[in-house]
């Protein structure tokens, strides 16, 4: 096929100048990418090589997930290339938890789904465990969510004294515990039960009680209490 560089097209088919036009919602995925990629290489425009780019990964949390090394068989994906998608990408994070960080007051919960549709942005992408724990006041409505641990779960990261330090001085009613897999399987582990029983325990002894423990991941989730977890 001839290569034809996008200055050439009609101004409404070039992806610049359409989002300009008619706003990002109007572009396809690749489009918005070749925006990203500015200019194409070794004879393909960047609408092309933005195409490449996804069927080659086949998903944008594959995209990325990927490392440079995997981007090297897309001729035309040097560093400078993936340093811009990579940054895009990271700014997209950033703005979904800037939102959620914006919305947390007064927001409340009604089932296990409001609370894994909810933290589900700061947690996307993730390789590495995080622990959260979200203060409710009387009316269940959030008035703070704090990280607790990061990396594997274990009982020297996650330790009662400290998780029941933070909320007694908010003056929390009650708590959620929310932390994610990384592998997507969202099956406790034998940690996960033994820490969530002592975190409920605790929780009966200062008077603050533990609603829930969401163990989530970019697809789907699950509540340690609707399954009988959280039970002695």
């Amino acid at each position: 096929m001839k290569y034809t560089g996008i200055r050439k097209w009609p101004e409404d088919e070039r992806p610049r100048e359409r989002l300009l036009r008619y706003g990002a919602g109007s572009l396809s995925t690749a489009q918005l990418l070749a925006i990203i990629l500015r200019i194409g290489g070794k004879g393909k425009s960047a609408i092309q090589l933005a195409r490449e780019v996804l069927q080659n990964f086949h998903s944008l949390k594959d995209i990325d997930d990927a490392s440079l090394a995997e981007f090297s068989d897309i001729k035309g994906m040097g560093s400078a290339k993936v340093s811009q998608i990579k940054a895009a990408f990271e700014l997209g994070k950033r703005l979904i938890q800037d939102s959620n960080e914006w919305s947390t007051e007064n927001r409340s919960f009604t089932s296990s789904r409001d609370v894994y549709e909810y933290y589900r942005p700061s947690f996307f992408g993730l390789k590495k465990e995080k622990f959260l724990c979200a203060l409710l006041n009387t009316k269940n409505s959030v008035v703070k969510d704090m990280v607790v641990s990061e990396g594997t779960l274990t009982s020297s990261l996650v330790h009662p004294r400290e998780v029941f330090r933070y909320a007694i001085k908010e003056a929390a009613a009650s708590v959620l515990f929310i932390h994610n897999h990384p592998s997507g399987d969202t099956h406790p582990s034998k940690d996960d039960i033994t820490i969530t029983r002592r975190l409920v325990e605790t929780g009966r002894i200062v008077g603050i009680n533990v609603l829930d423990h969401i163990i989530i991941s970019d697809g789907t989730y699950l509540s340690l209490k609707e399954k009988g977890y959280m039970k002695e």
